[in-house]
């Protein structure tokens, strides 16, 4: 069984400590929810775990071996899902994930099978600008379905959803563990995620007299 984890890690950005001391784990079919306050560092740590941010100490490693050694291959088993959907506009539905999946992804039928999957099928020509906020969400999700990556890291995935559409991502984060996948999360939706380890922030802030202000 892989794992996936990261050991004592600071977290700085510019001036401010964002957090210190922090450790986890996430084996295989495993889930992490990340809790905290506002700007207690739930999007940075998904930052840092993606590699769009470098701990200023401690290791990230996967089955044993640091994450830093070949930074290529971790970006390429994992999908990271921030605030941003990464829509384009003038692209159809479909368009958007064709192009996701011809870089990495089951072409033809997973673009399909992620349309099913999202309740978007009936929208796959529609050009993307036309969507609502909602279904530019679940466009982006979407990109889940189209990617074999074994890592999902979701910064508030449920923004702009309603009650059908996250219970189809709770059905896609459940096959996606049970086919050994894993899911780190951050949201302030309660999720349907059995067994799941929750990662709270709030133990991990530095010191008032560390002398950097909290992220």
């Amino acid at each position: 069984m892989t794992l996936f984890e990261g050991r004592d890690l600071d977290c700085v950005r510019g001036e401010r400590q964002v957090f210190a001391g922090l450790s986890f784990a996430v084996p295989s079919g495993g889930a992490l929810v990340l809790h905290g306050p506002n700007g207690s560092g739930k999007s940075s740590l998904l930052r840092l775990m993606a590699g769009l941010l470098k701990p200023s100490r401690g290791h990230l490693a996967w089955d044993g071996r640091a994450v830093a050694d070949d930074p290529d291959a971790h970006r390429a088993r994992l999908q990271y899902l921030g605030h941003l959907d990464a829509v384009k506009s003038v692209l159809s539905v479909a368009e958007n994930l064709d192009f996701w999946a011809s870089a990495q992804g089951d072409g033809a039928a997973g673009v399909a099978a992620a349309l099913e999957r999202t309740g978007l099928a009936g929208l796959a020509e529609v050009p993307a600008r036309m969507l609502s906020a909602g279904q530019r969400r679940r466009l982006a999700l979407a990109r889940l379905f189209v990617n074999r990556a074994d890592l999902w890291l979701l910064d508030e995935p449920t923004v702009g959803l309603d009650e059908d559409s996250i219970g189809r991502l709770q059905a896609g984060l459940a096959d996606h563990r049970r086919a050994g996948g894993r899911v780190v999360v951050a949201t302030h939706t309660a999720l349907d995620l059995p067994k799941a380890e929750r990662l709270d922030l709030s133990a991990y802030q530095p010191p008032e007299d560390a002398g950097l202000e909290p992220w």
